[in-house]
C-alpha cells in the first residue's frame, strides 16, 4: 500500500465549507469526506491526515475528527490499521456522483452559511480588469519549449526581484523562485529544513498553515511569545541555544494579530540569527496589506543571506485564484529548493505567470485599492461588533484582513455553537503551537457589514 497521505491543509481546501448544520459536526465532516471518496477525489489507498493535523486545519476539536473517521470506517469508506492510520478503502468502486445529490463544491459555502473562518480576499479591481481582458495569446517563445520552468519564467522572477528591491530588499532574479502560491512556498521551505524530531521556533500565535506543515513533518514546535512590537527576541536568543532547525516569523503584517514588527525588533532578531547561525523563514504574505509601508531595517539588510528565506504571494494583493507565490533566498539555496520542488510538481502555470507579470506593473494602484477597501471594511466591522458584542475586545491593527478578537470565552465551544447556527469561525487555538489563545478569535473584516450583522445576530443568544 502506498505511503502517500493527503496533507491536512490540502484536504481542508478540498472540503471547503463542509458544515451546513445538518447533524453533528462529526456527521457533517464524515459526509463531506465520504463525498470526496465517492467521486474519486480521494483515491483508493490514500491516507487521511493525522487526526490532530486535520482538526487544526479545520478549526475543530480532535474529537470531531476522531468520530468522523470512525463513521467512515464503519461505512467501509476507509480502513483503520495500527501504524498505518486511516486510509481510503483500496477496493472501493467510485460512482460518478454522490447518491444524496449534494453537489461537490470545494470552496463555495452553501447560501445559508456565513463563512467567517478565512481572511482570503476577493479579487481586487485591478485584478478584475486585467483578468477579464487577458486575451488568449501565448508568446511563441514559450510554446516552443516543454513548458516546464521549475524556478519560474525569467520575466516574472525579474519583476518580483525589482519589486522587492524597490521595497527596500535588494534582490536579483537568481534569488527568486516562483511557486504555486505562498502555501507551496511555505511547504517547500519548511519541509527542506524541518523533519522528524527537528526543533522549529514559531511566533505564538502564528499562521495555522505553518503549524500544520510542521506537525505533518514531525517537527517539534516551540512557540515564542509575540509582543506588540514583534517576537520576544530574548526568548529567541535562549531557544536558539538548543540549535533549532529554523524560526518561522512574520515581520510585515502578522497573521492572526494584524500587527507589524518594529524596526528595532527586526534588527535584534537579525543579530540573534547571525550570532547563532539560525535560519529564518520570513513570511511576507501580508506585506501588501500594511496600512503604512515599513521598510526600515528589513531582515534582508541585516542578516547573513545564507540564513534568510523570505516567502510571499500575489494572492492578497490581487486574487487568491491566481496561484502565484515566491521564495527569496541565496542563489545556492534557491538551487536546492528548486530540486526539492520538482518532487511536488514541474513548475507553475506559464499563463498564470504571464498574467502576474502584467499585474505587477499595477502594484502601486492595487495596494492603494486594497488598503482603501480594508480600512473602510474595518470601520464597518468594528461598528457591527461594538453593537452586537460590546464585551469583545481587540487591539488596533497595522494592516491585514482580520482582527484578533478576545471574546473572553471559550472560542472552541463558540465555534461549535456557531457551526450549528450556520456560521463558520476560526478559534484561537488553531493559531497556537500549544493549543493556547483559547478565548481568541480571528475575524475577517472584509465581509459586507450585513453579513457580519446577520452572523452576530445568529450568535446573539450566547452569553
Amino acid at each position: 500500500m502506498s505511503d502517500w497521505r493527503v496533507p491536512a491543509l490540502e484536504l481542508a481546501g478540498m472540503l471547503g465549507t463542509w458544515s451546513d448544520g445538518a447533524g453533528s459536526l462529526a456527521t457533517q465532516l464524515a459526509s463531506a469526506l465520504a463525498e470526496l471518496i465517492d467521486v474519486g477525489a480521494l483515491p483508493p489507498g490514500a491516507g487521511l491526515p493525522p487526526q490532530r493535523s486535520l482538526a487544526t486545519a479545520l478549526g475543530v476539536s480532535r474529537g470531531v475528527v476522531t468520530a468522523a473517521y470512525a463513521i467512515l470506517t464503519s461505512e467501509h469508506h476507509t480502513v483503520a490499521r495500527q501504524g498505518s492510520g486511516t486510509r481510503v478503502t483500496p477496493t472501493r468502486a467510485y460512482p460518478l456522483g454522490h447518491p444524496t445529490g449534494r453537489p461537490l463544491s470545494f470552496t463555495r459555502a452553501p447560501g445559508h452559511v456565513i463563512d467567517l473562518s478565512s481572511g482570503a480576499l476577493p479579487a481586487s479591481p485591478t485584478a478584475i480588469a486585467i483578468l477579464t481582458d487577458t486575451g488568449s495569446g501565448m508568446p511563441h517563445s514559450y510554446l516552443a519549449t516543454d513548458g516546464y520552468f521549475p524556478a519560474g519564467i525569467p520575466p516574472l522572477r525579474q519583476a518580483i526581484a525589482e519589486r522587492l528591491t524597490r521595497d527596500g530588499m535588494p534582490t536579483s532574479s537568481e534569488e527568486i523562485m516562483i511557486t504555486s502560491g505562498a502555501q507551496q512556498a511555505a511547504l517547500i521551505t519548511l519541509s527542506a529544513l524541518a523533519g522528524t524530531g527537528d526543533l522549529a521556533l514559531v511566533e505564538e500565535p502564528t499562521y495555522r498553515g505553518a503549524l500544520t506543515i510542521l506537525r505533518e513533518r514531525g517537527a517539534r514546535i516551540r512557540g515564542i511569545r509575540r509582543l506588540h512590537h514583534g517576537i520576544d527576541n530574548n526568548h529567541v536568543d535562549h531557544a536558539a541555544r538548543q540549535h533549532p532547525a529554523l524560526a518561522y516569523v512574520q515581520t510585515s503584517i502578522h497573521n492572526p494579530t494584524g500587527r507589524a514588527t518594529s524596526p528595532a525588533t527586526r534588527q535584534a532578531l537579525a543579530e540573534t540569527a547571525n550570532h547563532h547561525g539560525l535560519v529564518i523563514i520570513e513570511d511576507h504574505s501580508m506585506a501588501d496589506l500594511a496600512w503604512r509601508p515599513n521598510t526600515d531595517a528589513p531582515l534582508a539588510q541585516a542578516m547573513d543571506p545564507d540564513l534568510l528565506i523570505t516567502i510571499g504571494s500575489l494572492s492578497k494583493l490581487f486574487w487568491g485564484g491566481l496561484r502565484i507565490g515566491w521564495i527569496r533566498a541565496s542563489r545556492l539555496r534557491i538551487t536546492t529548493l528548486v530540486e526539492l520542488r520538482q518532487s511536488l510538481d514541474l513548475g507553475t502555470s506559464i499563463s498564470d505567470q504571464l498574467i502576474a507579470c502584467r499585474l505587477l506593473t499595477h502594484t502601486t494602484q492595487a495596494r492603494a485599492q486594497r488598503i482603501d477597501m480594508l480600512r473602510k471594511a474595518l470601520t464597518n466591522t468594528t461598528d457591527v461588533l461594538t453593537t452586537w458584542r460590546p464585551d469583545w475586545t481587540w487591539d488596533p491593527i497595522d494592516g491585514g484582513s482580520g482582527l484578533w478578537v478576545n471574546t473572553h470565552t471559550d472560542t472552541a465551544a463558540l465555534a461549535a455553537y456557531a457551526a450549528s447556527h450556520h456560521v463558520r469561525l476560526a478559534p484561537g487555538h488553531a493559531f497556537s503551537a500549544h493549543n493556547g489563545h483559547t478565548t481568541m478569535l480571528r475575524l475577517p473584516v472584509w465581509h459586507p457589514p450585513e453579513h457580519l450583522d446577520q452572523a452576530m445576530q445568529r450568535l446573539s443568544t450566547i452569553h
